[in-house]
């Protein structure tokens, strides 16, 4: 049943079009994933949808007593009352349901958050967003919407949503740049790309299918019209005359495929840069030791990094995986033990809360700041031409950060790190707010880093996609080590806990400060069958094919001659009934034939052109 229609809806901000004319209407069991790069409208559609923003144009038509419960992108909380109060004043409106607080506070533990008393001017960024999002899911409603409700969760959080939103009877309209997440909880995804909106009736993974058949047919019709446009420009420039009605449909044919409104080729963040020379000397952690408030967060670690490590560390929020980053590159002093950095270690921060940003100052600013150039692969690249490489437009670049969306600012973030040009990077929760391509981009721009990578993430994908080695924070201030992604950490653990329950010999596991290794035992071979005889490289078209491509152009002009005499024919035999129907008939096969024919011709062409741009 259909509960909510946006129609023709219209918004732009800083007079550039965010959304242009969208139209979506949402079932009662929807439920529906976002997608789309950052500052195309994702955040906006979502806020229009729950009624926060007004669209310039267009607009939301609900049905009667719809319900609808919004997280928003960044929650804001009345600083007058407690974190409690709030979260009631969110859920029932600001009525009295304080037999319900009891719940209220079982739920904020669950997301890591045990003063439920305490002012909300004392929480960080992500307790408040785990805050609101306790807030969205206990208010009763027929519409859930959520903007990146899995940024500042750990992964049981995670998992636990999860479960919550596939059993949730109701429609869900979500933001998320958590692919696990995508393809476990929705089974529609809504694209915005350019303003306009694409649906596709799947997954994410079915999504990323959908997509490129999408993109294949546009590039597929795309070079039909251009190879039928660059034969009917040989023929007028033959010098058509418009004697005739064939000739003129003709030119007319020629005029629509001159005036064809092109597809776009999808912008993409272009991430480039050379690291700095690393030396023989990384970066060496020397039992090193942190509390605070007297709780551990590790004790005597110790760990020496190669030159190409990928590590990625996880545990529950506020185990201690920052303030490990935050010791390593010197902004929080160990309690014991040393670290130690090599000379030529230069390392690039990509902190999770935008430490770095100055919202006061001018994108190209910002940048220039850090570098005027940085040196590439194609060499010496001026901060500008950076900025557009990251979808930063000059308009963009002249403009403050303030007026950047949450991901744009993220973007922005990250690429002052990379001009930096580290050696070693080292990435807070990266994916919070970055729109998926971009951190499809990063993924490959780091596959190929040629230096060290630490990253903290609860980003399932990415870690799976990025890392080799995980480090896990157990009790204690104990860090687990398994080599390979996020999943064969699972599996790992599993069998470390199966064996414990079935043997307690089991001494290859250290206790606190050590670092547990468990070896990849599963990984999967990969066999390559070469065929006894490779083929030769086709160069230039067979006989048949040849021949075929020398008389096909005749064949479409008598064939569009036939079909213009069939019309002519047909508006002849108006009044002959049996006449009308078996001329109609022989039209619909000589146009189809037609069709057909043209198919072929853009084939043979494509292997033409193919021919001539190999020699």
């Amino acid at each position: 049943m259909n509960i909510l229609n946006v129609e023709n809806v219209s918004k732009s901000y800083m007079s550039k079009p965010v959304l242009s004319g969208v139209s979506v209407g949402i079932n009662d069991t929807d439920k529906i994933g976002v997608v789309g790069t950052n500052g195309t409208g994702k955040s906006t559609l979502l806020s229009i949808v729950a009624g926060v923003t007004t669209p310039d144009s267009g607009q939301v038509i609900t049905s009667n007593g719809l319900r609808i419960s919004y997280l928003p992108q960044n929650p804001v909380f009345d600083t007058d009352k407690t974190l409690l109060e709030n979260i009631a004043d969110k859920i029932y409106a600001g009525g009295d349901h304080w037999d319900k607080m009891g719940e209220i506070k079982a739920n904020l533990s669950k997301f890591g958050i045990d003063d439920p008393e305490c002012s909300v001017e004392i929480l960080s960024g992500g307790q408040k967003k785990r805050a609101a999002l306790v807030a969205a899911i206990m208010t009763p409603s027929d519409l859930l919407i959520l903007d990146e409700p899995t940024n500042h969760l750990d992964s049981d959080m995670i998992e636990w949503l999860e479960v919550f939103l596939q059993h949730f009877r109701g429609a869900l309209l979500m933001i998320t740049h958590d692919r696990y997440f995508l393809d476990e909880v929705t089974n529609q995804i809504l694209e915005i790309d350019k303003g306009n909106v694409y649906r596709y009736e799947s997954n994410y993974s079915g999504f990323l299918e959908l997509k490129q058949q999408r993109l294949d047919y546009e590039q597929a019709a795309e070079r039909k019209a251009a190879t039928l446009f660059r034969k009917d420009l040989a023929w007028m420039l033959r010098g058509a005359r418009a004697r005739s009605t064939k000739q003129k449909a003709h030119i007319q044919r020629f005029e629509e495929l001159r005036d064809r409104q092109r597809p776009e080729e999808e912008r993409q963040v272009q991430l480039s840069s050379l690291p700095t020379r690393m030396g023989n000397k990384t970066i060496i952690l020397d039992g090193i030791t942190k509390s605070y408030e007297g709780k551990t967060l590790f004790k005597n670690f110790s760990y020496t990094f190669n030159k190409l490590d990928r590590i990625g560390i996880i545990g529950p929020n506020g185990c201690g995986k920052s303030t490990l980053m935050k010791c390593i590159i010197g902004l929080v002093n160990p309690d014991e033990g040393n670290v130690e950095i090599g000379q030529t270690i230069k390392i690039g921060y990509f902190g999770q809360e935008n430490e770095a940003l100055d919202e006061s100052k001018r994108v190209i600013d910002y940048i220039k700041d850090t570098a005027e150039f940085i040196r590439t692969e194609e060499g010496l690249v001026s901060a500008s031409v950076m900025c557009d490489r990251f979808l930063f437009n000059p308009e963009m670049q002249y403009a403050p950060i303030s007026k950047l969306s949450g991901g744009e600012k993220r973007r922005l973030y990250l690429l002052r790190v990379l001009m930096e040009q580290p050696n070693v990077i080292i990435l807070d929760e990266p994916t919070n707010d970055l729109d998926i391509q971009t951190l499809r981009i990063l993924e490959d721009y780091l596959d190929g880093f040629a230096g060290i990578i630490i990253t903290v993430s609860h980003d399932r994908y990415f870690l799976d996609r990025v890392v080799t080695r995980i480090f896990a924070f157990e009790e204690g201030g104990s860090l687990y080590q398994s080599e390979g992604g996020y999943s064969d950490y699972l599996v790992h653990k599993k069998e470390t806990v199966g064996a414990s329950a079935a043997d307690n010999s089991s001494n290859t596991k250290g206790g606190a400060g050590s670092v547990n290794k468990a070896s990849d035992d599963s990984t999967d071979e990969k066999a390559s069958k070469n065929s006894w005889k490779t083929p030769r490289e086709k160069t230039k078209l067979s006989f048949k094919e040849q021949r075929e491509y020398d008389n096909i152009e005749a064949e479409i002009e008598a064939l569009e001659e036939k079909s213009a005499e069939l019309e002519a024919q047909i508006a002849e035999a108006a009044t002959d009934y049996p006449k009308l129907v078996a001329l109609s008939k022989e039209k619909e096969e000589v146009d189809a034939e037609i069709e057909r024919k043209m198919d072929r011709f853009v084939e043979l062409q494509e292997l033409v052109d193919s021919f001539s741009g190999d020699k």
